[in-house]
């Protein structure tokens, strides 16, 4: 066994038994690309530090210039892990705000947190902060031009139907008035008022519908918001009807 996969070896162990000060002398001592090899679960030192939220190792390690965007074996960032582990801090040293040092290794190293990267579960870290109803990550992601209606890889959900489907009514009117698209639609067409009017609830389709929501686009199924709130008083007078229909077909007035 070389030296240099011995060191590698032992930053894992002592990030993983807390020893703080061996860590950060490992850190300072190995070239940057042994500070950033992956374990049997490809995870980085920097995913096991976010991971046990050792802030100043974490520091330390984006200030080696340690590679930000490395996933794991669920396809996970390091950013990705301090979203699920609702480790704030150590969110905010990977978002850093102060330009790191060069790389050694070029130009082609990425020196920036990538928010679009997904997991393999389809999901960005602004979809994971959303379903971790934390506001101060959303707002931390936001600040770093997260992209507010980022779509996940399964279903094309954006935070914000996401929001709708935790029946979240602040989250639903936080990412709204931070330029969440209204309308988005997932793969299938479905907007959040699609979701919301689907789930009967009246309060968030009515939070949706004072943003503008469109309440006549329909999704794969040829389905609007109206047709879903067949037979819900509730729903259907937040839903005006603008078109006639007869039997399901829209009547067409010719001049």
């Amino acid at each position: 066994m070389t030296a240099s996969v011995l060191s590698s070896r032992l930053l894992h162990l002592a990030i993983i038994h807390e020893v703080q000060d061996l860590a950060l002398d490992i850190i300072s001592l190995v070239p940057t690309e042994m500070a950033e090899v992956q374990n049997d679960l490809f995870q980085t030192p920097l995913h096991l530090a976010v991971y046990l939220d050792q802030a100043e190792v974490v520091r330390a390690l984006v200030l080696k210039g340690v590679n930000l965007d490395l996933q794991d074996r669920n396809g996970n960032t390091a950013l990705h892990v301090a979203c699920e582990q609702q480790h704030l801090n150590c969110a905010h040293i990977l978002l850093q705000d102060k330009e790191p040092p060069e790389s050694p290794r070029g130009a082609q190293h990425r020196e920036w947190q990538d928010l679009k990267i997904q997991n393999w579960q389809g999901l960005a870290c602004l979809h994971i902060a959303t379903l971790k109803k934390n506001l101060s990550l959303i707002s931390l992601l936001l600040k770093r031009k997260a992209d507010i209606s980022i779509k996940e890889g399964t279903s094309g959900k954006t935070p914000l139907h996401l929001a709708v489907e935790l029946k979240d009514r602040g989250l639903v009117s936080y990412l709204l008035q931070n330029g969440a698209q209204v309308d988005a639609a997932m793969f299938n067409g479905c907007t959040p008022l699609h979701l919301a009017v689907g789930r009967k609830d009246a309060t968030i389709a009515s939070i949706l519908c004072q943003s503008g929501a469109d309440t006549l686009l329909r999704n794969m199924e040829d389905e609007t918001a109206q047709d879903l709130a067949d037979g819900n008083n509730d729903l259907l007078a937040l839903l005006p009807f603008d078109d006639l229909k007869i039997s399901g077909k829209l009547v067409v007035c010719s001049e």
